[in-house]
């Protein structure tokens, strides 16, 4: 054996050393004989995988023109008009807000103050971001957006800034030279030592000629709690030293202190804004942009559906808009009716039972099942109108009840140990849901039990006080 190599081409009929021919069946060895059966196979199914789903768009999001129906074109206006998975960039599909971005402006141009936005999940931080983006861009400013992650840090992140900033602003450089000719940035004036709030804000002191706008989207991902000191001490400096440069922070957090930390030293130079949930008009409005930009019609009942169902959630609106759109379509139909609606949040609970534990669905659904679906309700719903975290004034408040049910509800819940007190600010117990995605999900499956069963537009408990 020495020598040989098995991956040497060996002449025909050559033979391994001390390897024993095999004598092979021949009508088990003809290739016909195995492949002939696999073609009439394939050919027998041939007509079953014709009908297989297919793409209707290419990747360049033109028409495929295989597997399209006749609304093949409403549907590629429908992923556009209504994107729950991505953030509202349009300004044509931007719905409501308008007070709200309104009054950011109005605290970054008028008061000079930095920005800081906060709220649950879901409900358009981003999206006030990117048309904030917009607005500031018109208007020459240098906006810097940055989306934060797990790892952020301060040096990496203000080094990026300063690199989209010209040296043509720079006080100390003027517009003939070499080095602003050069298309040279503020990030080639750093030292090669670690960037700190001191230097970063000593170089932004120098900046004439301009603003710049320094977003930091999904701040609350940021672990290290280094770096927001970093960010709440530059804030801190630009200000003290009027620098034409201003920060805007936007992220998941119940209040500005779980978002920020070291409030005190920079209170008064922020103006802190918690976004809150979109009002009805606001949502019909989503609604409305989507039958603009889609071709679409909403059957008023189905609007309804909509507003109740989403509760002030602009992702929630979104995503129910879309499924119904599309089920709507499957049904060869381009007006959305309630049963769409309907069959809409059977999709939306499919989703969000991914993003919840097993054992936990399985125990609301048994709960369900014994007929405790208005503790639920009421209690999910003060959930999302309090943005996850409740008392009883707010179960009360919500659903019309008295405090002794509302707080009958809350007991309830906290037997079962769906809920968990929380005490921030010590200023009385409140409470909030065990999982983060439970309130929507138990409003999905009041809603899906309402709905289909023909139920009223306004499916949640509304006990007459007593």
């Amino acid at each position: 054996m020495a020598g040989w190599n098995p991956f040497k081409r060996k002449k025909p009929g050559a033979k391994a050393p001390g390897v024993k021919p095999v004598k092979a069946n021949r009508a088990e060895a003809t290739p016909s004989a195995i492949v002939k059966p696999l073609v009439r196979e394939a050919h027998r199914r041939a007509p079953e995988q014709a009908g297989l789903p297919r793409f209707n768009t290419t990747a360049s999001d033109q028409m495929s023109g295989r597997g399209s129906d006749r609304f093949a074109l409403v549907r590629a206006k429908l992923r556009h008009a209504f994107t729950p998975s991505q953030p509202v960039a349009d300004r044509r599909l931007f719905a409501g807000r308008d007070e709200v971005l309104k009054t950011i402006i109005r605290s970054i141009e008028d008061q000079r103050l930095h920005v800081v936005l906060y709220g649950e999940r879901g409900i358009g931080k981003t999206s006030l971001m990117h048309i904030l983006t917009q607005a500031a861009t018109e208007a020459r400013y240098i906006v810097v957006y940055t989306s934060c992650g797990a790892n952020s840090n301060f040096d990496e992140t203000f080094r990026a800034a300063a690199a989209e900033i010209p040296l043509l602003f720079h006080s100390g450089f003027s517009p003939t030279a070499a080095e602003t000719e050069k298309g040279a940035s503020l990030a080639d004036l750093l030292p090669n030592e670690p960037l700190t709030p001191r230097k970063f804000g000593d170089l932004c002191a120098r900046l004439t000629g301009t603003r710049v706008l320094i977003i930091l989207d999904e701040f609350d991902r940021a672990e290290s709690g280094t770096f927001r000191r970093d960010v709440a001490e530059v804030i801190k400096n630009l200000s003290d030293r009027l620098g034409r440069v201003q920060l805007v922070l936007a992220g998941v957090a119940a209040d500005l202190t779980e978002l920020v930390e070291h409030i005190p030293s920079i209170r008064r130079n922020i103006f802190a804004l918690r976004v809150p949930k979109m009002t009805e008009a606001e949502v019909m409005q989503i609604v409305a942009n989507g039958e603009r930009e889609a071709d679409l019609k909403f059957d008023p009942q189905a609007s309804a559906f909509v507003v109740e169902v989403a509760r002030g959630s602009p992702y929630i609106a979104n995503l129910v808009c879309h499924h119904a759109g599309h089920a709507s379509l499957d049904a060869g139909r381009s007006t959305v009716q309630p049963s769409d609606v309907a069959s809409a949040v059977d999709r939306t609970i499919l989703e969000f039972q991914g993003r919840i534990g097993t054992p936990v669905q399985q125990h609301v659904q048994r709960l369900f099942d014994q007929g405790r679906q208005d503790v639920l309700a009421m209690t999910s719903r003060a959930a999302l109108s309090a943005d996850g975290v409740f008392d009883a004034s707010d179960v009360e408040a919500s659903n019309r009840i008295s405090a002794r049910k509302a707080q009958d509800a809350i007991e309830i819940l906290l037997a079962e140990r769906l809920l968990k007190p929380v005490y921030p600010d010590e200023a009385g117990p409140r409470y909030s849901f065990v999982e983060e995605g439970m309130p929507t999900l138990i409003w999905m499956m009041w809603a899906q039990r309402n709905l289909n069963s023909g139920g009223a537009a306004t499916p949640a408990p509304r006990a007459a006080a007593s």
